[in-house]
Order: structure tokens, then sequence, then C-alpha cells
């Protein structure tokens, strides 16, 4: 039986919900669909979000023959098959799900036709493609990073589905638990609607039938689609201001979304920007947490989640390592460069080597002539940063 989700899903990009900075008037989606051109390309973004809906959506526009494959579901003989068909067609694309997943064979046999053009690669993941996908294959694609859906855009999509449902009856309260519970996933929507549907046919749909279909409680960030950043942003200036409750709060806040890929990319994020030298060692000790949360899982992961939150909300805090890489990047961004000086560039004889020197250092110029006596890194009035600076000062004989 064709599911909801899949009976619905968009032919054209109008169609499609929310990512209105790809689709619409004068965006490059659109825009590539007038022009009848497409590029390989990359979609990246959380489940239900409309990837694979949008890569249906371009190649039934364009009218290119596609084929898709799921990088895990299918094996190498599945994509030798496809690859000796695109040799058939001016303009084959190969949707390829959960891209990140494909293994070295796979890569080796879709590299080839990928470089001189024979094929047209739209990869689907959910990982971050910078890290996760092959360079040989990302280099050669566009990389694109689809919006999270707000609850409107769930409710939109929602609306839509009812049209497919003969005679249902929902009201809009309903809706928007839906659309709330569903944390931006109109796959998970559209399922929850499509269960309610066939369990109360023959009555309303109300709040209290889907939460007899669905035990887990909806818990609402906000009162509004922006309420999920506005946790982790709370989370964050709660750690950084030293509030141990209110960082506790929060971080339940985001364990009780159950995201637990969120939670770790900004803590990872708060110990490096807040915290920094005034606590170097705590680096090693949130990445202890981090691999303990994610071996044990839900809901066991909040113990050591919340300890690495406490510690660090307790901790002494510095941004004075973003200070100084921000101000550097801000002069390179002004074309504040200049040549590496001659001496400290490859095999200079003229270069002294620290080591052959007391205390492992000797006097010789490093930045470039044009930033001589520029000055980055200015230590915070803590003990760690203090302690740093004074035994520099000691080592190159200053007071």
């Amino acid at each position: 039986m064709e599911i909801l989700a899949d009976k619905i899903r968009p032919k054209k990009l109008n169609d499609i919900v929310g990512q209105d900075h790809l689709i619409g008037e004068n965006k490059i989606l659109t825009n590539l669909v007038l022009n009848k051109k497409l590029f390989s390309m990359i979609l990246y973004g959380k489940p239900g979000i409309g990837k694979t809906s949008i890569a249906s959506a371009l190649v039934h526009e364009l009218g290119f023959k596609a084929k898709f494959m799921n990088a895990v579901c299918n094996n190498k003989a599945d994509f030798d098959l496809a690859l000796e068909e695109a040799k058939y067609y001016d303009e084959y694309v190969l949707v390829i799900d959960e891209i990140h997943r494909m293994n070295k064979d796979k890569q080796d046999i879709l590299l080839p036709l990928l470089e001189n053009g024979k094929i047209i690669l739209i990869g689907l993941t959910t990982s971050n493609p910078y890290h996760k996908i092959n360079p040989a294959i990302r280099s050669r694609c566009q990389i694109f990073t689809l919006k999270e859906l707000s609850i409107n855009d769930i409710k939109e999509g929602l609306k839509k589905a009812c049209s497919y449902l003969d005679h249902i009856n929902i009201d809009e309260e309903a809706l928007e638990y839906i659309a709330k519970l569903s944390s931006g996933d109109m796959r998970f929507a559209l399922n929850l609607l499509e269960v309610a549907y066939y369990s109360f046919k023959d009555i309303k749909i109300d709040i209290e039938c889907l939460k007899k279909i669905n035990s887990k409680p909806a818990f609402f960030h906000d009162q509004n689609e922006d309420g999920y950043y506005d946790v982790l942003s709370a989370l964050q200036k709660s750690i950084r201001g030293s509030d141990v409750d209110a960082s506790i709060h929060y971080l339940a806040r985001l364990i009780e979304a159950e995201d637990l890929d969120s939670i770790i990319r900004r803590l990872s994020v708060i110990c490096y920007e807040d915290i920094g030298l005034a606590n170097p060692g705590l680096g090693p000790r949130l990445d202890a947490a981090i691999n303990a949360a994610l071996r044990v899982g839900l809901p066991e992961a909040r113990i050591p989640l919340a300890q690495i939150v406490i510690e660090m909300a307790l901790s002494p805090k510095s941004n004075s390592t973003l200070l100084a890489i921000d101000e550097a990047l801000n002069d390179l961004h002004k074309g504040s460069t200049g040549n590496v000086p001659d001496h400290i560039k490859t095999s200079s004889p003229k270069y002294l080597y620290p080591h052959d020197y007391p205390h492992d250092w000797v006097k010789q110029k490093y930045l470039p002539n044009a930033l001589e006596g520029r000055s980055y890194y200015r230590p915070k009035d803590n003990k760690v940063e203090i302690s740093l600076n004074l035994l520099h000062k000691q080592m190159k004989g200053e007071k």
C-alpha cells in the first residue's frame, strides 16, 4: 500500500513546503528548472525536511531520466547497472540517498562518470557533507543546506495532505499538535496524520485521539517556530553566564526533544568559544562525556550530559581564543596579509631552530612585514592564561 507521504510527494518545486532560500522567484533551484539545466549537487539536512521531494520535483519538471538509489540498500551490481543505463541518455540523474554511507567500491565506479558529465548526481544526506562525504565526490557537487521546517510549514503540508484523505474530520488544534510534535519532520507528521485518519475515521480527530497513537509528550520549546533555536541559544548563554540551574533547565528541554546531535554540537562550541583557555582540560572531558552519552543513548545519556554541563557552567570563562582567530581572519578579509618572511620559508638556511637555544626559544620575526607588531591574542584575567603568559615572558627573558 502506498503511504500518504509518497502519494502526495510534490512533482513541482512550487509544491515544496519550506526551503524558500532555494525555491521561488529568482532562487537557484527554480532558476535551474527555468533554464532546463541541472548540475550535480548534495542536499544536506535533517530527516523529513524535503530532500527526496526536491530531487523528485527537479527530475520530474526537467523530464530527465532518473534512477533513485540508496547507498546502503543497493549493492555494487545495482550501481553498475544504473551507470550502464546512463550511457543511453544525454541527461541521466542518479539520486543517491544516504550518500554519506557510500563505500569505496561504489565511489570508484561513480567518480569517472561524474567527472566526464555522463551522470548528474543528486546526493541526499543527513550528515555534514564536509565531514562525511568523500572529498572527490564533494568537490564535484554543489552543496545546498536545507533549513528546518517551521510549525507553519508543517501545518501547510498537513492541510495539503488532508485533501487526499476522504471526509477527514480534524480540527485546527490537532493539526497544530501534530506539527509541534513532529519537531520539523514532515514525514513524521504525515505518517501520524495517516494513522490517525484510519484509526479514527468515523469520528473527529482531536488531541486526545492523537495522544492514544503517540504517547511521546508534545514538548513545546516555545510558542513560535524559532523556539528550538532559542533553547539552544539559552543553553549557551546560561553556561556562559555561569548559571548552573538555568543551564540544567535548558539541557533538560533539549533532552526532552531527543536531539543528541544538536546538544553535542552546541556543547562543543561552548567549550571552545566561551571557556577556552580558562580551562583547557575541559575539551577532553567533554569528549569523554559525549562518547558516554552516545554509547548509552537516551534516556541514560542525560546523566553524563548533565554532569559536563554543570562543570561547564561552574568553570572559569575566556573567549580570548575566539577573539584572536576572528581578528586574524578579519585582517585577511581586509587584505592585510603580506608575504611569509624569507627566513621561515621551506628549507631556508637562515631559519633559527628554537630547540637549539636556551628554553627552546630564540628571537626572530615570524609575522609578515605588513603585520609587524600586530597582536591578536590578548590573555584574559584567569589563572591559566595568567600562568601561560607569565611563562611565555620568562622564556623570552621579559619581566
